[in-house]
């Protein structure tokens, strides 16, 4: 953990660090869609950062949420960018479903499947027996899968109503794709929820079995969350009790970032993974101020603002004190109208 007794002291602000993150933690485990790539491509200078940390002695894992792609595709894509990945830095929601199937039945259990190639082959790697919908079984496990017929559905939501135990391996419910954000598998599993009154044991983030899988596989005695978004990325690490780094290279802006709920908050926010390599300061209070960097924040007739000049990472750690700040004190985050980050240099 951090040298710096404030990640104790201030939980729900920002937390300091005065080594580089490679130092303060041994693993990194990367969200990939938001921080690693966009879509088909990768975030720029997301490949050579990361190369810069496993130089300095940090181990890599690479997580994702989405269930319908095997390790070795996921790596095969890294690869493809530049940045080196083998299917064991590749840690997958089927993997950590698999695992919560594993540890409550056994090898050799047989596990109704909904879901595409990546979680069958979860499953088999895991010792379980995968079989179809209507075919006798102990639980039932269902992931991301577009080409899933409706007919598997109904006849999987039936058995599930009727007490067969239940695996997601995530809860999102958007999907990046080439024509748009699309309905992910929490869409799915909010309908199966709906008509059966049952909730699943979920697998991906914000839940834990996915970063406690990642911990088992890739190893680390210190590990460091890094995603882009608040509720699955930023969420999961505090639901684990891990601390995390927040990247502005994905979906959160600054009006998520000032409403983040204190379970959202991370631990250090960097506008993209050069952060890795980088000792992280937060902002002091002086007065009424929050400053760090040549910048200074308040709050003023609700509304939030921010005066100076310096770099964008610490502009945006500014901002994002004094909302929280306000937020705890008042119980609403301030305005943001009229202002503008800077851009990263």
């Amino acid at each position: 953990m951090p040298s710096d007794a404030s990640a104790d002291l201030l939980p729900d602000l920002l937390s300091v660090t005065e080594d580089p993150l490679t130092e303060a933690y041994d693993l990194a485990m990367l969200d990939l869609d938001g921080v690693v790539y966009v879509g088909p491509d990768a975030v720029p200078g997301a490949a050579a950062h990361l190369a810069a940390a496993r130089e300095q002695g940090m181990r890599l894992a690479f997580i994702t949420n989405n269930a319908s792609r095997p390790p070795s595709a996921v790596a095969e894509h890294l690869t493809s960018l530049g940045v080196a990945a083998e299917p064991d830095d590749v840690v997958t929601s089927a993997q950590a479903a698999a695992r919560v199937l594993l540890d409550r039945l056994g090898e050799g259990a047989r596990v109704a499947m909904l879901g595409a190639d990546g979680l069958e082959q979860a499953l088999l790697e895991a010792g379980l027996v995968a079989v179809g919908v209507a075919d006798e079984a102990s639980a039932i496990v269902t992931g991301y899968a577009p080409q899933m017929r409706w007919a598997d559905l109904m006849h999987g939501a039936t058995r599930i109503r009727d007490g067969l135990w239940w695996v997601a391996s995530n809860t999102d419910l958007t999907i990046p794709t080439p024509y748009g954000i699309a309905p992910g598998h929490g869409v799915l599993v909010d309908t199966v929820r709906r008509f059966s009154g049952v909730d699943p044991v979920v697998a991906g983030k914000p839940a834990q079995p996915l970063l406690e899988e990642t911990i088992r596989r890739v190893g680390g005695t210190r590990p460091l969350m890094v995603g882009d978004r608040l509720d699955t990325d930023i969420e999961g690490a505090r639901n684990a009790g891990l601390h995390s780094l927040l990247v502005l290279t994905g979906v959160t802006g600054l009006e998520e970032l000032i409403a983040a709920r204190p379970e959202e908050r991370p631990t250090y926010i960097g506008v993209d993974l050069r952060a890795l390599g980088e000792p992280q300061p937060a902002p002091v209070l002086e007065g009424d101020e929050w400053r760090l960097g040549g910048w200074s924040g308040s709050v003023e007739d609700g509304r939030l603002s921010l005066d100076g000049e310096g770099g964008a990472a610490d502009w945006w750690r500014v901002a994002a004190t004094t909302a929280w700040h306000h937020a705890d004190a008042h119980d609403s985050a301030p305005s943001i109208e009229g202002l503008t980050p800077p851009k990263a240099t």
